[in-house]
């Protein structure tokens, strides 16, 4: 049975909670993306945390009535957003969008069952597509399906990604517990909640696309890419924010030496090195240390072919410098995804 045939009064209720920063010309499609999804319409209570905006957002989220809670505060960040709204939701699901962003239609349905099917979950994530602003084309993102708790399983914590804000749902009982959040968290809030998630409850991934995330210049994640400046001030955010995870596993009596603990983080930390590296090329000796790292972490994971093209990474990147690796790298990339393809052209 469908949730659009089921009783309303048997759903949960969901919170669409969408946080907005002069956004206004995009957050009425947010909006109207959520109007249109086929779960209904009175188990769905839609919130718009307005941080601050000096554009016209206000006007064109009150426009709506009583069909959206306009929710205005001072700018503060995203975390301080997501506190705001957290506070003043009541549903028993909570899920994100960034005004910016929209749903596809049957997302909160597909979501609320997916919840049902494992009502243990703490998170419900699924696959988005990426819109250009700039070209107007679609591309499918990154994604991991990893499912289930993670931490008994080092393969899909190795594999689970840090996914944009509007592909995330979180089970209410789960999301009270890591809130309020670190409100210096500016950008990326999702990522310190999406570290977290993963060692208090199991996850649900959705391999189905349910949400556009938009590229476009005003993006503050994506303009800062073009800013060596800020794009170092937010890796260095991206650190702080893994750290202060860590800082509440430890608080809440997690021991950061068991092994799930420390590789999940050591994983999270290469990445943001490998951002770094691009905005500055290692030394050799730094450089040979990262690939010890790198190939050490992922030795149990790998198949014994990618052990050996790592152990050879390993030797000859500090050998011939980053930037020489970098594009020896993306040829063995090349080289991999052709093999693949041959493979599969002929089995």
């Amino acid at each position: 049975m469908s949730d659009s045939t089921r009783r309303a009064g048997d759903l949960p209720l969901v919170t669409a909670l969408i946080n907005t920063y002069n956004y206004g010309h995009f957050v009425e499609q947010a909006i109207e993306s959520v109007l249109a999804q086929d779960y209904p319409r009175e188990r769905v209570e839609i919130l718009v945390v307005d941080d601050g905006s000096t554009d016209d957002t206000a006007a064109r989220v009150k426009k709506y009535g009583e069909l959206v809670r306009y929710l205005a505060k001072a700018n503060g960040g995203q975390a301080s957003a997501f506190n705001f709204g957290f506070a003043r939701a009541k549903g028993a699901i909570i899920a994100f969008l960034d005004a910016d962003d929209y749903w596809l239609p049957g997302k909160l349905s597909r979501v609320v069952r997916a919840f049902e099917e494992l009502p243990t979950a703490g998170l419900v994530y699924h696959q988005r597509t990426e819109l250009s602003s700039e070209t107007g084309a679609f591309s499918e993102g990154d994604f991991a399906q990893c499912s289930g708790f993670l931490p008994d399983d080092l393969k899909g914590l190795l594999e689970y990604r840090v996914l944009p804000t509007s592909s995330l749902a979180f089970s209410r009982e789960v999301l009270e517990r890591m809130m309020p959040m670190p409100e210096w968290i500016r950008l990326q809030a999702d990522a310190y909640l999406e570290a977290l998630v993963v060692f208090l409850a199991p996850v649900s991934a959705v391999g189905e696309v349910l949400s556009v995330y938009r590229v476009h210049g005003e993006n503050l994640f994506a303009a800062n890419r073009h800013n060596v400046r800020e794009r170092a001030k937010h890796l260095s955010m991206c650190r702080d924010i893994f750290d202060a995870a860590k800082k509440w596993l430890k608080g809440h009596e997690f021991d950061l030496r068991r092994k799930e603990i420390e590789i999940f983080f050591e994983q999270l930390f290469l990445f943001v090195e490998t951002d770094e590296f691009v905005l500055r090329a290692p030394t050799r000796a730094k450089f040979l240390q990262y690939m010890r790292r790198y190939t050490k972490l992922y030795w149990t994971r790998d198949p014994w072919k990618l052990r050996i093209m790592n152990i050879f990474n390993t030797v000859a990147g500090p050998l011939i410098g980053y930037e020489q690796f970098s594009r020896l790298y993306q040829a063995e990339v090349r080289a991999i995804g052709f093999l693949r393809r041959l493979t599969v052209r002929h089995s």
